[in-house]
């Protein structure tokens, strides 16, 4: 029907702007000094939280959801690591591999029901397990674990906010008649992830003696990357309410990863060939 079809067309352009802006939302750091990361990802968790805040009220302030909270310490968590591997191996394959963690965690929580969440079938569940055998090869044999950890813990970032929705239906969870509109989530989960670093940046400035390294040129790079996330997160959470997120997750996750790939081969100049002709007389 044509209802289908423009719920489809939305969805997608939902996906493809979350896509872009998740795989760009770190090129504002790529050339700025930022020392160890700490003040930089606060202050991007910062931005991230008050466009929520700005969210929620458009959203007419849905009722919050405090467990949709663990989902954003778990990101926050895993956002620490982001500034020393994006500056140690790279932006485009620091995301890639992270991404590509990511997807793995996401395909076996959705694919084997992990954490409470309703297992998905698969129609060719062989041609599954060698996509999956693929990319973890991959990660293992590159050894960034940096970027593994990252990634991993993107993935369970997602995992109470489907986890509510899944248990919304039964009438013995405390989820029961929760809504199942993924943006009535985001800003409860983006409170999660400025508390966490809020903390994880307190921990740092007492370990380095209340002397902290702050770089006032991070300031603004780490706005931008903030906005760029959350804008973006409300992208994917948007593109689950028209289509399934079996299908939004994937996309998202490859995606973002692609995205900085050529960020960082065409701009950054990170991956460099060199093609030699020889002349044979």
């Amino acid at each position: 029907s044509s209802r289908a079809i423009s719920h489809f067309a939305y969805g997608i352009t939902a996906n493809m702007a979350a896509v872009f802006l998740y795989g760009s939302n770190f090129v504002p750091v790529k050339r700025v000094e930022t020392g160890d990361g700490m003040f930089f990802q606060w202050v991007t968790c910062a931005a991230i939280w008050v466009v929520s805040m700005f969210g929620d009220l458009m959203l007419q302030s849905p009722k919050f959801c405090p467990f949709a909270m663990l989902g954003g310490v778990l990101w926050a968590t895993g956002n620490v690591a982001v500034v020393p591997f994006v500056k140690a191996i790279g932006l485009g394959l620091g995301i890639l591999i992270s991404g590509s963690s990511n997807l793995l965690m996401g395909w076996a929580s959705s694919r084997f029901g992990w954490f409470g969440i309703a297992a998905q079938n698969v129609s060719h569940p062989i041609l599954n397990y060698c996509g999956f055998l693929n990319v973890f090869c991959l990660l293992f044999t590159s050894g960034f674990l940096l970027a593994v950890v990252a990634g991993l813990m993107y993935a369970f970032s997602i995992i109470p906010v489907l986890y509510i929705k899944s248990n919304s239906v039964h009438h013995d969870s405390m989820f029961y008649e929760s809504s199942v509109y993924d943006l009535d989530y985001v800003h409860a989960h983006c409170c999660g992830i400025f508390i966490a670093s809020t903390v994880y940046f307190a921990i740092y400035c007492a370990a380095m003696n209340t002397k902290p390294k702050l770089y006032s040129r991070a300031v603004l790079p780490g706005l931008l990357s903030g906005l760029m996330w959350a804008i973006g997160t409300y992208c994917w959470f948007l593109a689950n309410n028209y289509l399934n997120s079996v299908i939004t997750f994937p996309i998202v996750t490859v995606g973002y990863g692609l995205v900085a790939a050529l960020w960082g081969c065409l701009v950054f100049k990170e991956i460099k060939v060199t093609i030699k002709i020889l002349a044979c007389m």
